[in-house]
């Protein structure tokens, strides 16, 4: 099986009308969706973003982090420290902050995380970002283990002076599952351009021999360090956005549990290809909504026990569809069209 085959980078006809069909109609969901139901979709699309941004390290460059949620947290201090008290921030100066605060974290933890590989990078990660959830966890100053409210969500105002012009206000739930939405196309967009560039194709050269690649003159150690911390700015985007919905975060938006979960969410959506991200992250957001739903039968309550119901999903998956959801989709409609597999 050739590489862009078994990492999914090239997508079938059928497969990309089915996606692009998919699309259409998230879009069309806040027509006629409750208001829970279009947070929980908006919520998918954060985690989306989130997840596309560790597939850059672990599908494309191999690079598995058990840390990444460290970058994801970070962001959303990002914007409750940098938020007035009684305004809200402006949008179009807070994301950029907030998400260049992740990228710079990730740039000077990246310095010495990619000199590692294999398990001492997986160990490497985590350690970094437990250093970095008990920094925030045992510190007052930094909201401690209570965490930090935001007040206001974040304002998309234009102006200057007394003039001021808001189009829009994020306060309405359609008004910020279009923004996320449109943040989340827009990455993917320039992600998948990326993957088909110099720099991605070189990525994917290191990880599948890095030897030979600095054999032929490519500086390994660049790359994987850019990569990194493209990654941990794009995760510094999605945990910007969840701080901005939620109106609240924690330290546990660093732990390892949600680094985990993106693990998971790539894992099961297909590595190697940012739409399995996409695809991975709502899978596993509607399952997991699905099995703590489950009613009790008899003295046993079957939504009590989630994370048992959720591992033996995850496990039969990757028994039974080991390029993930979106390789499962590849394989039933490669067959309608055999020259785009």
């Amino acid at each position: 099986m050739s590489t862009p085959h078994a990492h999914l980078e090239q997508l079938s006809r059928w497969l990309k009308f089915l996606l692009g069909g998919a699309l259409l109609a998230l879009l069309a969901f806040p027509l006629i969706g409750s208001d829970f139901y279009i947070q929980m979709a908006t919520r998918m699309m954060i985690l989306a973003i989130f997840a596309m941004s560790l597939d850059l390290l672990q599908g494309v460059g191999g690079l598995v982090s058990l840390g990444h949620a460290a970058y994801f947290g970070l962001a959303g201090y990002a914007l409750a420290f940098v938020s007035p008290a009684d305004v809200p921030p402006s949008l179009w100066w807070s994301l950029p902050v907030a998400a260049l605060t992740s990228g710079l974290a990730a740039l000077v933890i990246g310095f010495f995380v990619v000199r590692t590989r294999g398990i001492y990078f997986i160990m490497v990660t985590m350690a970094f970002a437990q250093m970095v959830f008990f920094l925030f966890f045992d510190n007052k100053i930094l909201g401690g283990s209570d965490g930090v409210y935001i007040n206001f969500k974040p304002s998309l105002a234009l102006g200057w002076g007394d003039w001021i012009w808001e189009p829009l206000s994020l306060d309405n739930k359609r008004t910020f599952f279009y923004l996320t939405a449109s943040l989340m196309v827009l990455i993917f967009a320039a992600l998948r351009r990326l993957l088909w560039s110099p720099f991605g194709r070189a990525l994917s050269g290191i990880r599948i021999n890095e030897h030979r690649m600095r054999a032929m003159g490519y500086a390994t150690f660049g790359y994987k360090l850019t990569a990194f911390s493209l990654a941990g700015m794009l995760a510094g985007v999605a945990g910007y956005l969840w701080g901005a919905q939620t109106g609240y975060v924690n330290p546990e938006l660093m732990g390892f549990h949600m680094s985990a979960h993106a693990v998971l969410m790539v894992i099961l959506g297909g590595m190697g290809n940012f739409a399995g991200a996409v695809v991975g992250a709502f899978a596993f957001e509607y399952v997991l909504h699905v099995l703590k739903d489950l009613p009790q039968v008899g003295a046993v309550n079957l939504g009590k026990h989630w994370q048992l119901w959720m591992g033996c999903f995850i496990v039969l998956v990757v028994t039974f569809a080991p390029r993930g959801l979106l390789g499962l989709l590849q394989s039933l409609t490669a067959s309608k069209e055999p020259d785009d597999a």
